[in-house]
């Protein structure tokens, strides 16, 4: 067990099942440290809102503890625990302004007036909301009603707070907008954030580590850079990001570089998993990683395919390529002159790193 006083928040060997049968969560450990903001990332029913719901005390953990600065909490009252949270609906009272939905969780925790007011205005000056105090939530838009709900939940200035999909009715521009307030308002604080996302462009932006769920176990827990760069397994290679896989068979291995056989021709890629000879792998490479013609630095891979589908994005371009036995292989190619003379049903040749490409997960059959 490690030692709980160390880190801010803990999860020790957390189970969770809500019918003494199928475990939503599945062994959890994490330790996350004061001031860190860490995303818990992963698809619907993978069990990260189960775990933000047990830190919070809406849900109580079948099996294990969790630890809130040294101290176990599964049983002790979520209202006690001093936690701001944050929600995808906003949750403001209707019937109250915006000052007095800021002020309610001042007043039950039994604040003066004149701390109340000076509270409410330094949280309110925080998202740029100043001003707008005697409005209510229904004569604000959908972006500043967010930006209430973030005010209310720091307003008490907890050391704690847990945000559960809170951009999610945003629209992609509002929302990438929120994201860059919400981490530089985490900057400026310190506070320690615990953040629910199923958007994997919202967990890289903001995290300063993320851990990616899939069926109630954490796959990964890394740095945005450590799950986009060195994915252990193909679920979160594909879940972060485009991916390219190919199967092939180990060859060979030296140096933490193996030897593929992808029909019928080598690959070199960075083993990843560890497997005899003869062992069937995916392998993992990035569309952005992949390169026209053989001549750059520390390529060790290029092949020969054709031209498929060309899709222009604006600030890259999306090419198709018919490779090594299958026909979906993706390029993302810079836009630039250089790039842009790629066309449907020309030969290319392909090519890219053995440090970039990742034999990752047994294949079964």
């Amino acid at each position: 067990m490690s030692d709980i006083n160390n880190k801010y928040v803990s999860f020790q060997d957390v189970q969770k099942t809500y019918d003494g049968e199928i475990l939503v969560v599945k062994g959890f450990n994490l330790d996350i440290g004061k001031g860190e903001f860490v995303t818990m990332l992963g698809p619907s029913g993978s069990g990260k809102t189960t775990c933000l719901m047990m830190l919070a005390g809406f849900e109580t953990p079948t099996q294990g503890e969790i630890f809130i600065n040294g101290t176990a909490v599964n049983r002790i009252a979520p209202h006690k625990r001093n936690i701001g949270m944050m929600f995808q609906n906003y949750a403001l009272f209707p019937h109250m302004t915006i000052a007095e939905n800021l002020a309610y969780p001042l007043q039950v925790r039994r604040m003066g007036r004149s701390e109340v007011e000076e509270k409410v205005k330094r949280a309110l000056d925080m998202v740029e909301l100043g001003g707008f105090e005697s409005r209510r939530p229904k004569q604000l838009s959908g972006g500043q009603q967010q930006r209430v709900a973030l005010a209310r939940a720091l307003v008490f200035e907890p050391s704690l707070v847990l945000m559960d999909e809170p951009l999610g009715a945003l629209d992609k521009q509002l929302r990438e907008q929120m994201q860059y307030e919400i981490k530089h308002i985490h900057a400026r604080l310190g506070v320690t954030v615990v953040y629910v996302t199923h958007d994997q462009s919202e967990a890289l932006t903001m995290s300063d580590r993320i851990a990616v769920f899939n069926n109630g176990v954490v796959q990964q827990l890394d740095t945005p850079q450590g799950l986009y760069e060195k994915p252990v397994n193909s679920f979160v290679a594909d879940f972060i990001g485009e991916n390219n896989v190919l199967h092939g068979k180990i060859e060979s291995e030296e140096n933490g570089i193996c030897s593929l056989n992808v029909n019928g021709e080598k690959i070199k890629a960075t083993a990843v998993t560890q497997a005899p000879a003869g062992t069937q792998v995916m392998m993992s490479i990035r569309p952005e990683r992949v390169v026209l013609g053989s001549h750059h630095e520390g390529i060790d891979n290029s092949f020969v395919g054709s031209v498929k589908e060309c899709i222009y994005h604006g600030d890259h371009i999306r090419v198709r390529v018919s490779l090594l036995g299958q026909d979906q292989f993706i390029l993302k190619l810079p836009n630039s002159a250089a790039t842009g003379g790629v066309s449907v049903g020309d030969s290319v040749q392909v090519a890219w790193s053995s440090g970039d490409a990742r034999a990752l997960d047994i294949v079964e059959y």
